[in-house]
């Protein structure tokens, strides 16, 4: 078992609904002057598939509507539906800041996770297992919905920016099969756009900004977790 990303400094995260003919727009600004995500490979997107938990009061879900500023959300993720690299991920909202912590983990593990079994969890030496162990235990952590979208990342080394576009959006129906690569999904919208991120650090630099000058973009909390509740029972 690998840790990786673990207690990263909170950082900004700007989220958009685009329209599929903006995104063409901005691709065609980004590509020639940013560098792609290494896992783009032939400039493709890659397939991210989440199982994102919640516990049994569905805190999660519920604080993220009600506006709470200080939340946590967990899931596990997976890349191109290979079990691979398999990272179990904690999302902490600092008011307006988030802050991740990741630690990769074996299929043996995950699927006793998602088997609602926390044994040995406390004794890893990890603080992010450890944490999940007494949300198991106590709050009874649970895995909900499978999330799945096509990711395009562009890099900048000042302030770490990056830009993504989440293509794509579908929701598992009422599966957690998270390795099925045939799961039956659904787009849990009824709009025509597509999903913008963008992260840095501090601030977004100057020459970055630039690049999205004139886009148009919706702003929005825009949470993809709870966009593919939309189809699955609360509590």
């Amino acid at each position: 078992m690998q840790q990786k990303r673990n207690g990263l400094p909170a950082r900004h995260e700007l989220k958009y609904f685009i329209n599929p003919a903006e995104v063409e727009v901005l691709r065609a600004r980004l590509r020639p002057v940013l560098a792609l995500d290494s896992h783009c490979v032939d400039g493709r997107p890659y397939v991210i598939r989440s199982l994102y938990f919640d516990d049994v009061a569905d805190s999660a879900f519920n604080e993220k509507q009600a506006g709470v500023m200080h939340r946590d959300k967990y899931r596990i993720r997976i890349y191109n539906h290979s079990d691979k690299e398999i990272f179990l991920e904690r999302k902490r909202k600092l008011g307006d800041l988030i802050q991740k912590s990741s630690v990769q983990i074996t299929r043996r593990l995950c699927e006793q996770i998602i088997d609602g079994d926390p044994t040995g969890l406390q004794r890893s030496g990890n603080k992010l297992l450890q944490d999940v162990y007494v949300q198991m235990r106590t709050r009874l952590l649970r895995p909900r919905v499978i999330v799945d979208y096509a990711r395009e990342a562009y890099l900048h080394p000042a302030e770490d920016t990056r830009i993504t576009f989440d293509l794509n959006l579908r929701s598992g129906l009422h599966s957690i099969d998270l390795f099925n690569p045939r799961l039956p999904t659904v787009c849990p919208h009824d709009r025509n756009v597509e999903i913008l991120e963008i992260k840095f650090n501090n601030y977004l630099p100057d020459y970055v900004a630039g690049l999205m000058h004139g886009i148009e973009a919706e702003r929005s909390a825009v949470s993809k977790y709870i966009l593919c509740r939309r189809f699955e029972p609360l509590g």
